[in-house]
């Protein structure tokens, strides 16, 4: 028998995620409505929207009748990360979508990135709302380390669509960043599912060891991709005229990102080897 629990409603977090669901729904409809588009770019920020809409409003249907409590997952990791990776994905389609496809007289695009924009606010609010405070006993994914794994999952997405499919695969320096990006992205996914669905024990080793292994090897090789892909990328490769949004813009697009990376696993690194070698157990 299914039991309603009204309160998940009118706590702050339920009342958050009822107004994340009304503001991706009005992004997503205002967009539709101007047309459709055939960028990736466009694609992407369609996608956040309507995947942040759906999934934010299973998660207050699935707390409201209480059949989270029966999902054999871990339901605080799955929220938070949920949470954290919608704030991103919807900030970088507050970003993404204005740039390409927003002009000074058009009134639904403008629109719908105010309602995008409100959107990020709300899901940032939530991410405040549910992380883990210091002292507190909780998943791994509502740690700063598990926020990061989301990040850095979050980050190889934007290098994903910002990838020329002509232009990498004539070059295997190009090759060997991509398969970079593509190899720390499936290890953080791998991490993320993993604590989800509560399946860290079956690591033979112990877990925050292995992390802390995989975020050492993780920062040598996108070392290695900050200083390759620009040199593949750009040389004797220079901007055309008059370009406006072009390819090229995403081959820096992904340099910059490359960097961003770099700099989160980096933190992660610093953070794992601090809480595995340096803080004594209580």
């Amino acid at each position: 028998m299914v039991t309603l629990d009204v309160r998940t409603l009118t706590v702050p977090v339920g009342i958050v995620r009822m107004l994340e669901v009304i503001l991706s729904c009005i992004s997503f409809s205002l967009v539709a409505s101007v047309g459709h588009n055939s960028s990736s770019y466009w694609a992407w920020c369609m996608f956040t929207w309507c995947f942040c809409c759906f999934m934010t409003l299973l998660i207050l249907i699935m707390e409201f009748t209480r059949l989270n409590a029966k999902v054999p997952i871990s339901w605080d990791d799955f929220t938070t990360a949920f949470a954290m990776l919608a704030t991103l994905m919807v900030l970088a389609a507050s970003v993404i979508y204005p740039t390409f496809f927003t002009c000074s007289t058009c009134s639904r695009p403008i629109a719908a990135t105010a309602m995008s924009c409100l959107c990020f606010v709300a899901y940032a609010v939530e991410v405040g709302l549910t992380r883990a405070r210091p002292g507190e006993i909780s998943g791994f994914l509502s740690t700063v380390p598990g926020l990061l794994k989301v990040l850095e999952a979050f980050v190889a997405c934007i290098i994903f669509i910002s990838l020329d499919s002509g232009r990498y695969p004539r070059f295997p320096g190009l090759q060997w960043c991509v398969a970079v990006y593509s190899l720390c992205f499936i290890f953080a996914l791998l991490i993320i599912l993993f604590t989800i669905c509560q399946l860290l024990s079956l690591f033979p080793f112990p877990f925050d060891k292995v992390l802390t292994c995989y975020n050492i090897l993780a920062v040598m090789m996108y070392m290695t991709a900050v200083v390759v892909w620009p040199i593949y990328a750009f040389q004797n490769n220079p901007r055309p005229n008059g370009c406006n949004h072009c390819p090229w813009d995403s081959l820096v697009v992904v340099s910059f990102m490359t960097c961003v990376n770099l700099i989160v696993y980096i933190v992660d690194t610093v953070y794992s080897v601090r809480l595995v070698f340096l803080v004594s157990p209580a």
